[in-house]
C-alpha cells in the first residue's frame, strides 16, 4: 500500500469565504500515482470546513446566510469563547460544516458524484491556513 501526503495553504483576505478545491486535490491525486484507495482532505484548523456539495454561488450564499443565523458573528459579547479573539461564531459554524471528507479513488479518479465537488470554507479568515491531503491506496 502506498500514501501520499501534501498540505495545502490559503489565505482568504476575507472573513468568510468558500474555496473551490477539487482541481488541487486532483493534482495531489495525480502526484500521488495512487489508482485505487481513499482520499482524506481535512482542515487543519478549528474554524475551517471542507465540505462537498454543489458548485453554485446561490448554494454557497445559502448556507453564508444559514450559518449566519445560526451563528451570528456579532455582537461579539454573546460568545463565552470570545475574549483574546472574536471567533467563537466560527467555532460553532465549524461545527456544523464539519471538518473533513473522504472521497473514494477509483481507476486513478476522484469518485465524486455527478455534481458533487469539494470546497474548503474559511470561517475567521485573514491569516494563512492548511488543509491535509492525505491520500492511501494501491
Amino acid at each position: 500500500m502506498k500514501s501520499f501526503r501534501r498540505e495545502l495553504w490559503f489565505e482568504s483576505p476575507r472573513r468568510r469565504e468558500i474555496l473551490h478545491i477539487t482541481p488541487e486535490v486532483e493534482d495531489c491525486l495525480r502526484q500521488s500515482g495512487i489508482h485505487e484507495g481513499l482520499c482524506l482532505v481535512n482542515a487543519m484548523h478549528i474554524t475551517a470546513s471542507v465540505f462537498i456539495n454543489d458548485n453554485e454561488g446561490g448554494l454557497h450564499q445559502d448556507f453564508e446566510e444559514w450559518l449566519e443565523r445560526l451563528a451570528p458573528e456579532k455582537p461579539y459579547s454573546r460568545y463565552r469563547h470570545n475574549g483574546a479573539e472574536d471567533n467563537g461564531d466560527a467555532h460553532l459554524k465549524r461545527t456544523i460544516m464539519g471538518r473533513e471528507v473522504v472521497v473514494a479513488i477509483t481507476a486513478g479518479r476522484l469518485d465524486l458524484g455527478p455534481w458533487e465537488q469539494i470546497f474548503y470554507y474559511e470561517l475567521d479568515g485573514k491569516r494563512r491556513k492548511r488543509v491535509l491531503v492525505k491520500i492511501i491506496g494501491e
